[in-house]
């Protein structure tokens, strides 16, 4: 043991050995050594090594320890001692503080060695069968060691467990350990095992992980949980980000009901923990992840109305209305909800019937839009409410519609606030970006619904005493031309565009104004800086608009007028460069990525993701129609009619083919029956053919019983008339069967006649109907 002492810091006299040289001695005693104790002091020294000669234990000693871990396995002390070993000079979260340069050296380090030991995959299986023992000294430095090992190099570990037999089950096994400290330091295992790897995701989800995973949350106290319910949470979330499949058991599996006790929050919301905070913004993430708009419209569908009918939605709403919610769990919570109403007309419903706990109630529709116009409240909390309107309006054209009518003369109420006021009072306020989420909420009142275009187009604002009120359409073209700030400009340009594109009706109201025309041409020929031209841009867009959806019903402003007005004012080139320049904007290409609405600042809110779209699918019409001549377009007119004429026609041979369809259908249905009949026709009459035949053979019999009879001469004559009266009697009644029977048979022949020549009509009438549509078929090729 003087060894030991002198490694160890003892007595020992004469000249002090280096840290490499203590440790290749070490090294070499656990390679020599016979005696198990002796090895295993020699590890445990070599742990006690590890942090501080990091760099030498890993380099000498590896092999070493790899070697004890498959010769050793009956001693789980040394097992433990070279599992830490591996551990510390693998790991680089155990680093003290220190500067970039040595943090970094420190992390090259670990993946080294890292790449040293996964070099033999056989070493991650050794370790994965290593796990399965149950000592704690063995199984918690396992589990740790095969955490650090991830980390570092995730894909090539996750290459190994993945091929590895009963691999990821092992791991699974972890979840089940009655040690706490072993099961949560399992759940930041599989954190690891399960980053961006869907079928170690797969594998996970139907080895029973979300029942597990739920379980401990709701063990742990839900969102009023510690670090392990964050734990389960982002594993959850691991699982099912961008995972289609596992999405579709979680909510086959009816855990999506079980997220609805996550967000009963209580009244009592005035001690807000940072770690309840935490674990209330993933369980509002991993909702979203289950409607998220990049998810199948079907999947999304499912999970909304999953939602609905457990009452979750209902909680959402519950927690959005309440009182002392800190403001990010509010604005998390007003995007959750967004997106789980998103185009579900039953949930988008029920919102629009949500009303705040205030006196008088208001729906919580005008509640969240006072919040959006009101530029004292946070910037991503006006970002969440226009998020949510708009989601509220995507494809409900009865929302659409309730929304356009608060603006409408009939409907107003002067006594309470409406969502129609509150975005005329945004559109028009002295905040640009207030203007500009009102421009853009009303613009999605206007989305692919003409009949809200139209109505929009009656109201009517009254700007100052003793003037005319003027339409809404003009007061926005009126600010247009004052030359307000460019995000206020941008966001009525938007507005505009939306509202009289595919809306003739519209485009004659906005051309009606003299002064629109001129002053978009005006914006457009000048050549100013890199904000106006994206105005430009707009004016141009618009102006586009104006010719694609003119039904030239004002003379001063044909298709062809405005075109030529194009060529000789702006010039085609100009005109279709500064148009391109608008899909050209850094900010225009963020916003159509996604439908939320996520910028840095209020100032780079310039593009609303539908808008996106609009200019995508004009861009290019607009461009041919300029370019075009008025010849081509009379040639196209003529194309048109044509194809339309053709189009009818066409129409007229589908509903002429239906109409034969429907009559086949009906016709062999008849057959099929008659056939049927006709079958248990022939049964009968087969039945009828039997008994007769049966009868005809007692005649047959009685008449030679009879006869023989007759020639007795045994017997007294009494006796003899009694029974040839009896004989006659019986023969008589056969007889009269017998007759029965033939006339049963005469009639179900003459039936059965009867339906052959039905069946035999209907079968010429099928064949002759066959034609006629084979012929229909081939005028529509």
């Amino acid at each position: 043991m003087n060894f030991f002492r002198g490694v160890m810091g003892g007595q020992a006299t004469g000249p002090q050995p280096t840290g490499a040289e203590t440790i290749q001695k070490l090294c070499d005693r656990v390679a020599s050594s016979t005696l198990l104790e002796d090895r295993r002091d020699a590890v445990r020294a070599l742990k006690s090594l590890s942090k501080k000669y990091r760099m030498e234990v890993g380099t000498q000693a590896m092999d070493h320890l790899i070697h004890i871990l498959q010769t050793d396995r009956s001693d789980s002390e040394i097992l433990g001692y070279a599992l830490d070993t591996l551990y510390y000079i693998i790991c680089n979260d155990e680093e003290e503080e220190q500067d970039e340069n040595s943090q970094k050296q420190a992390d090259d380090l670990g993946i080294k060695f890292t790449e040293q030991f996964i070099q033999d995959p056989e070493h991650v299986t050794l370790l994965l069968s290593l796990l399965e023992e149950f000592d704690f000294h063995v199984r918690w430095p396992g589990v740790k060691l095969l955490t650090a090992l991830l980390k570092n190099q995730g894909v090539q570990v996750q290459g190994v467990i993945l091929v590895s037999p009963m691999g990821v089950s092992r791991l699974m096994d972890l979840l089940a350990d009655s040690r706490e400290v072993i099961r949560n330091d399992g759940l930041l295992l599989l954190q690891q095992l399960t980053k961006g790897n869907a079928s170690i995701q797969k594998i996970v989800a139907f080895e029973n992980a979300f029942e597990r995973l739920l379980d401990i949350i709701s063990e742990e106290g839900s969102s009023d949980g510690g670090i392990v319910v964050e734990d389960c949470l982002l594993l959850l979330l691991n699982l099912l980000k961008n995972n289609s499949s596992n999405q579709n058991f979680f909510k086959e599996g009816s855990y999506i009901q079980r997220m609805k006790p996550w967000f009963e929050v209580g009244d009592d919301n005035s001690g807000w923990s940072a770690q309840k905070v935490t674990n209330l913004h993933l369980m509002l993430q991993l909702v979203r992840v289950m409607v998220s708009p990049v998810n199948s419209p079907g999947a999304t569908s499912s999970c909304q109305k999953s939602m609905y009918q457990c009452g979750l939605l209902q909680q959402l709403c519950t927690i959005l209305m309440a009182t002392g919610v800190p403001a990010d769990i509010l604005t998390e919570t007003i995007n959750t909800v967004s997106e789980v109403i998103r185009g579900s007309q039953i949930n988008q419903d029920y919102f629009a019937s949500v009303n705040a706990p205030s006196n008088p109630p208001r729906p919580a529709i005008v509640v969240l839009l006072m919040s959006m116009v009101n530029e004292r409240q946070p910037f991503v909390l006006r970002c969440a409410v226009l998020y949510c309107f708009q989601c509220f309006l995507y494809k409900n054209q009865k929302g659409q519609g309730e929304i356009v009518a608060t603006l409408l003369p009939s409907t107003i109420d002067a006594n309470s606030i409406s969502a129609g006021q509150l975005l005329c009072g945004g559109l028009f306020s002295v905040d640009s970006l207030s203007n500009w989420c009102a421009a853009v909420a009303l613009a999605h009142a206007l989305q692919d619904n003409l009949t809200q275009k139209e109505q929009l187009l009656r109201v009517q604002l009254a700007t100052s005493l003793g003037k005319p009120p003027v339409s809404l359409l003009q007061q926005c073209t009126n600010i247009l031309s004052q030359g307000s700030k460019v995000q206020t400009r941008v966001g009525l340009l938007m507005l505009l565009c939306t509202w009289i594109s595919n809306c003739p009706i519209a485009v004659t109201h906005f051309l009606h104004n003299q002064e629109n025309v001129p002053f978009l041409t005006a914006q457009i020929s000048e050549n100013l800086g890199e904000d106006e031209r994206l105005v430009q841009g707009l004016c141009a867009l618009l102006l586009g608009i104006c010719i694609c959806y003119n039904d030239n019903s004002l003379e001063n402003y044909t298709r062809e007028k405005l075109k030529q007005l194009i060529e000789k004012r702006i010039g085609k080139e100009n005109f279709v460069e500064k148009l391109c320049f608008i899909n050209k904007h850094e900010l225009y290409s963020r916003a159509a990525q996604k439908p939320q609405p996520v910028f840095p600042s209020p100032e780079q809110m310039l593009f609303d993701h539908e808008f996106t779209k609009l200019v995508k699918d004009l861009e290019g019409v607009i461009t041919k129609t300029v370019h075009k001549s008025s010849e081509e377009e009379k040639k196209e007119e003529e194309v048109k009619k044509t194809l339309e004429q053709h189009d009818n026609i066409v129409t007229q041979y589908k509903e002429l083919i239906r109409e034969q369809d429907s009559q086949l259908q009906e016709l062999k249905e008849q057959v099929a029956t008659l056939s049927s009949q006709n079958e248990q026709m022939q049964t009968t009459v087969t039945q009828q053919l039997a008994q007769i035949q049966q009868h005809k053979d007692q005649y047959n019999i009685l008449k030679l019983k009879i006869g023989k009879d007759n020639q007795s001469q045994s017997g007294s004559q009494g006796d003899g008339s009694q029974v040839n009266g009896l004989q006659t009697e019986e023969l008589t009644q056969l007889k009269e069967e017998l007759e029965e029977l033939r006339q049963q048979h005469a009639l179900l022949q003459t039936q059965l006649a009867d339906k052959d020549a039905i069946v035999n009509t209907l079968v010429r009438n099928l064949c002759q109907k066959k034609p006629v549509t084979q012929i229909m078929f081939n005028c529509l090729l």
